[in-house]
């Protein structure tokens, strides 16, 4: 046999293959697509990497369990609960953990991934916010990838309810009473799900097929639309040297991307396979089966759901009776609201800042965070409020460890969540602009060395150099957060302005988020008095031209 003949086969395949479908133009042009070589741009991958493991990992569980509310007596190899009557969804969670060889591996990772995929889902849509990088023509793969999240939030909800222990049963409960708070609907949407009284005989079963067939459905459809139009319109890249909105700087798909991507894959599913077996996550066999009238202390839902049950916590119980019907606003607000605001702000935020500043240009060449002051600091104002009331979710674990009232965590919470917001915004947005001066000053005057230079005169002056090209291309990448046209800058309103209210606010509010906040320096003084360094009105030396090869030798 001689040796050509095994690469013959493969090109007359591709040959073949190519006359029916077409395939090699598609290829060729796709295997060089290039993607920016930023770290920041490998977060959204974690969460699409989790969820495949969520997907391989859950097929495994679904031969195993039995997503059905029968009791039976428990007869499994775990002796603490033997005999004890309990659901046929307890009783196969157990037999998984128990009795399916690498089952209790297998549910942990499904856990460990869950929590993977929303926080790199979070992760990296914060990214996306701070670097703007939702902007034209990208409005509509932002708003999928909030519905992406909401979804995600759901599928975690479902899935952490069904194995039936006295854990999930007391999320269960709050999920039924938030749904029959819900004013005029609530009563028929709590009937959907339990199937009458709760707890029922139903709930598990529909929280099974909503958590293996329809949300998952629309999660793959979803991601996928999310990844398409991510390769249509192109990547976001960060500013720096030679970068521009009609380019892209990076390494192409293939060789680099695809042996970088799937190295990135193993590692993260390397990561889970850790975590699943030396990290302990859910032990349902501690906490027993679900009964409706017990309940444990100190329990905590899973991360992305402990800002509402916080929510809860921090709610007075106030309720409003109108003709003969009651709203638990109690209930009612912390489930809506902190939600609502969240998702609706998210969802509305690109299309606000295109309305405030006029802008509509496309935008290909992401900010950096401090060059947008405004924006960052609502950022941090978000992050504040969702993190206090993450917080406020183990309230009275935190009492309990540091000897503190409840009453007076309950207080602090309540003030926190009014204060803390603005508090983290005005922090954010001073240090944005501390930071732009930062580079302004190294711009114009060079970057600080720490050496102390005695002249002749005997004057002492800090030694500085230039940025290095790389960086200060970074820095001048900056551009001046667009006002709408016909603004007036002197802050008097303009006549169309006097007489439109909603355009006079348009006005002030695209004054206060927009403009340059601090210009940079235009150049720097190199002439000095030695001919070999210049030196600023504070005494500063800039010494030496400032390219990328002379720093690094």
């Amino acid at each position: 046999m001689s040796t050509g003949s095994t690469p013959g086969r493969l090109a007359g395949a591709g040959v073949f293959l190519d006359e029916r479908l077409g395939a090699a133009k598609f290829l060729k042009r796709n295997m060089r697509k290039i993607f920016p070589d930023h770290w920041t741009f490998l977060l959204g991958e974690i969460a699409l990497y989790s969820f495949v493991i969520l997907l391989l990992t859950g097929t495994f569980l679904t031969f195993f369990f039995n997503p059905s509310m029968e009791e039976v007596p428990y007869g499994g190899r775990y002796s603490p609960l033997k005999g004890v009557m309990m659901s046929e969804a307890y009783a196969s969670s157990l037999d998984i953990n128990f009795d399916v060889r690498g089952g209790l591996l297998m549910r942990q990772m499904h856990h460990w991934a869950a929590l993977l995929f929303i926080g790199g889902m979070t992760i990296h849509m914060l990214r996306v916010f701070f670097n703007g990088a939702y902007r034209k023509p990208r409005e509509l793969n932002w708003v999928i990838g909030v519905l992406l999240l909401a979804l995600a939030l759901v599928e975690g909800l479902t899935g952490y309810s069904l194995p039936d222990d006295l854990l999930s049963g007391a999320g269960l409960r709050i999920t039924a009473s938030v749904l029959l708070s819900l004013p005029l609907v609530g009563t028929w949407l709590s009937f959907l799900l339990v199937g009458g009284e709760y707890p029922g005989e139903d709930i598990i079963p529909r929280f099974y097929s909503i958590h293996i067939l329809l949300l998952p459905g629309i999660l793959l459809a979803l991601i996928t639309a999310h990844l398409i139009l991510t390769w249509v319109l192109k990547h976001t890249q960060m500013p720096g040297k030679n970068r521009t909105n009609d380019n892209v700087v990076g390494a192409p798909t293939y060789p680099s991307f695809m042996a970088k991507s799937g190295a990135y894959f193993m590692f993260t599913f390397g990561v889970v396979a850790l975590l699943g077996t030396v990290a302990q996550i859910n032990p349902i066999w501690l906490y027993g089966p679900y009964t409706p009238s017990d309940i444990s202390a100190g329990t905590q839902p899973d991360f992305y759901l402990a800002f509402l049950d916080g929510a809860l916590r921090l709610m007075p119980s106030w309720e409003i009776n109108v003709l003969g019907h009651t709203l638990p606003m109690s209930v009612l607000v912390p489930a809506l609201a902190p939600m609502g605001i969240i998702l609706t702000g998210l969802i509305l935020y690109p299309f606000v800042e295109q309305w405030v500043t006029g802008d509509r240009r496309e935008h290909h060449v992401v900010d950096r965070p401090r060059n947008n002051p405004h924006r960052t600091s609502i950022g941090m104002a978000a992050i504040t409020f969702y993190g206090v009331l993450w917080l406020m979710a183990s309230n009275d674990l935190i009492a309990a460890f540091f000897h503190l009232s409840i009453n007076t965590m309950i207080i602090t919470g309540r003030v926190l969540i009014f204060v803390g917001p603005a508090l983290a915004y005005f922090v954010a947005y001073r240090i944005c602009v501390g930071l732009q001066r930062r580079d302004a000053d190294a711009l114009g005057h060079g970057v600080e060395t720490g050496v102390i230079k005695r002249r002749a005169t005997g004057e002492y002056i800090e030694v500085h150099v230039p940025s290095l090209e790389s960086i200060e291309a970074q820095v001048r990448g900056k551009e001046p957060v667009p006002i709408i046209e016909g603004t007036a800058e002197d802050g008097i309103p303009s006549r169309h302005e006097r007489h439109h209210p909603l355009r006079r606010l348009r006005a002030m509010m695209s004054r206060a988020y927009g403009g340059e906040k601090v210009p940079l320096d235009g150049g720097r003084d190199h002439g000095g008095h030695d001919g070999h360094e210049g030196r600023d009105r504070a005494g500063r030396a800039a010494v030496g031209p400032g390219t990328d090869e002379n720093r690094q030798s």
